[in-house]
């Protein structure tokens, strides 16, 4: 029985091993391959401070993780503070690396939020198409980023959870009006099903590329690659 034991935990540790080692191996690949596309010829490099602002519960997370990793959680938590992401997009106008900061939704974290749209090159604002309210409180946001953020900054109005159709209380129609009111644009996703999220931020990306020829604030041009993550930071109440 001990002999058995200790063969089962000898063959999990060998394919536990294999498989960090494979994992490792597609990430290394995925690396040199960004490299090669970030080292054409007058290939653009832009690294763009991107910020996505709503309501607690409209899916800020789930968009940014559907983006970055193709994760979806259906139980997702509330973010505290701000969660930081990285992505990489290669475009044929520019390779775009985004560093994105995804703000709480929670009114206590509201003075916070300054300090993350603060210099950004382009903001996400998210409101639930099941839910009027969040589209209220999408345009304070907006509201706000108009008063504070740059010129030139690149805004998107998502209309995000597009899969709870029967359950809509906000109208395409009136998504579509105010961001064109307010200089936006606007698309509809869903972070459970994928629709339009890479669609979204590719958006984003050629907007910038054509929107900032040179360095603006948020914006820096430079031949690096990081690898995508998600760190933390957390704020005391």
């Amino acid at each position: 029985m001990i002999n058995a034991t200790s063969s089962f935990f000898d063959l999990h540790s060998k394919y536990s091993l294999s498989f960090y080692k494979f994992h490792h191996f597609l990430q290394l690949l995925q690396n040199i391959l960004q490299l090669i596309s970030m080292s054409r010829p007058g290939n653009k490099i832009i690294q763009a401070k991107l910020v996505l602002l709503g309501d607690m519960g409209t899916g800020k997370t789930s968009l940014a993780l559907r983006f970055v990793k193709g994760q979806f959680f259906q139980n997702q938590e509330p973010t505290i503070g701000a969660a930081f992401f990285t992505q990489i997009l290669s475009l044929s106008e520019a390779t775009v690396k985004f560093d994105i900061w995804d703000t709480a939704g929670q009114e206590r974290y509201h003075s916070l939020a300054p300090m993350y749209y603060r210099g950004a090159a382009a903001a996400i604002v998210v409101y639930d198409i099941s839910s009027i309210d969040t589209f209220v409180r999408a345009k304070k946001w907006v509201q706000e980023l108009q008063r504070h953020g740059s010129q030139k900054l690149v805004m998107a109005l998502v209309a995000n959870k597009c899969d709870l159709e029967p359950k809509r209380e906000v109208e395409t129609e009136d998504g579509e009006q105010f961001a064109q009111e307010n200089g936006m644009f606007y698309m509809e996703t869903s972070a459970k099903t994928a629709e339009n999220i890479n669609e979204l931020f590719y958006e984003i990306g050629r907007r910038l590329a054509r929107a900032f020829p040179s360095k603006p604030p948020g914006i820096t041009l430079r031949n690096e690659i990081p690898g995508g993550g998600r760190k933390f930071f957390c704020c005391s109440t």
